[in-house]
């Protein structure tokens, strides 16, 4: 293991103020994005949070057993969303009620749609899913283990900065 210094920043979007942004780029094939049924929500899920998230050293939920899955996903208060682009699994986002407020629990492509500029597209779709649940702020946090796009991409769709912290985590070596 090798330890590493990591900024995590907190960003939020005022969800009744702010102008929905527009995709930061086009595509011929539009993005399709689809609420995952409660259902398969735990495995879709896990799924997704292993592909999305292995390049970016997400660890968090690494070890988590079905039951852990279905506790932490298959709620009232969670909705699942997946994204294709061509029929193909591009990536997803889980959003999280939390009180006046909605959490951008996890946010992210697949390996193989990565710096295609489909990143913009799908956080537009997150936040118009957002803004339908009625919430006043749309909140989430990045950090400099994600992806380099990751915070600008945010900021360019009218998240401000609430705090940055520096946090010593333990990545494999």
């Amino acid at each position: 293991m090798t330890d590493v210094d990591v900024v995590v920043t907190y960003l939020e979007l005022d969800l009744v103020g702010a102008q929905p942004a527009a995709p930061l780029r086009q595509h011929a094939a539009p993005l399709e994005v689809d609420r995952v049924p409660r259902t398969t929500a735990a495995d879709v899920a896990a799924r997704m949070y292993r592909a999305v998230g292995a390049p970016w050293h997400w660890t968090d939920r690494l070890q988590w057993t079905d039951a852990e899955w279905e506790a932490a996903v298959n709620r009232d208060d969670v909705a699942l969303w997946v994204a294709k682009l061509d029929h193909k699994v591009a990536g997803y986002f889980e959003l999280q009620l939390e009180g006046d407020a909605i959490e951008l629990k996890y946010f992210g492509l697949t390996p193989d749609f990565t710096g295609r500029g489909i990143g913009g597209a799908l956080l537009s779709a997150a936040i118009e899913r957002a803004r339908a649940l009625g919430k006043a702020r749309l909140t989430v946090n990045t950090c400099t283990l994600d992806h380099p796009a990751a915070l600008p991409n945010y900021l360019k769709h009218g998240f401000s900065v609430c705090r940055s912290e520096t946090q010593r985590r333990s990545l494999p070596a």
